[in-house]
């Protein structure tokens, strides 16, 4: 009975702290007090609230749980800007004096693109940054998720992503930009996985 009584409170104190931003081992002594709880028992109910509630300088600040399906997205946005700085570092050793600082890299080289009915085709792609790709090909590939296989300068095997492209524009008589952002990273080389497998 008291531990459905503490996860009441514990609801409590998780909302409390979403509305405030943080609550103080003070306010969650209140919660108790009012709901008629010995006081004392604080610590548990800052535990049954967890992982939503984070410790900071004498504070418990609310942290937002992601659902599953969020955490597999982070995850694999985690994994594609990995993958991208490999690329990157990669790129910026074959081109010393590269002098863009900001998140893309100049990244011209050829790149095999599969669209979702199974043709593929070899685009150039302009340039790229951990949230996206710009490609230059024949054909607009307009709110296609199409797969983009990269092969890293030192001729090792390529790097596979998901990509949706957001945006086309004409350049030229039958040449496009198509301009993606990275949803997955379908496959990574054996050597890298092999190495993150030790690690």
């Amino acid at each position: 009975m008291i531990l459905t009584n503490l996860q009441g409170i514990a609801t409590a104190v998780v909302r409390r702290a979403q509305r405030q931003g943080s609550v103080l081992p003070r306010e969650v002594r209140d919660e108790l007090t009012e709901a008629g709880l010995d006081a004392t028992l604080w610590k548990d109910v800052v535990a049954l609230a967890r992982p939503a509630l984070r410790y900071r300088q004498g504070r418990y600040h609310y942290v937002p749980v992601l659902s599953s399906r969020a955490q597999e997205e982070q995850r694999q946005q985690q994994a594609i800007g990995r993958a991208i700085r490999q690329l990157v570092r990669a790129v910026k050793k074959a081109t010393p004096h590269e002098r863009r600082q900001q998140g893309r890299c100049d990244f011209i080289q050829p790149v095999k693109v599969q669209t979702e009915d199974g043709r593929e085709f070899t685009l150039l792609s302009r340039d790229i940054s951990p949230t996206g790709i710009r490609l230059i090909g024949t054909r607009s590939l307009l709110g296609q998720k199409v797969q983009v296989s990269i092969a890293p300068s030192d001729g090792a095997e390529p790097w596979s992503f998901l990509v949706r492209i957001l945006w086309t524009c004409a350049v030229g008589d039958d040449l496009y930009e198509n301009g993606g952002s990275f949803l997955e990273l379908t496959t990574r080389p054996e050597s890298v996985r092999r190495v993150q497998l030790v690690k």
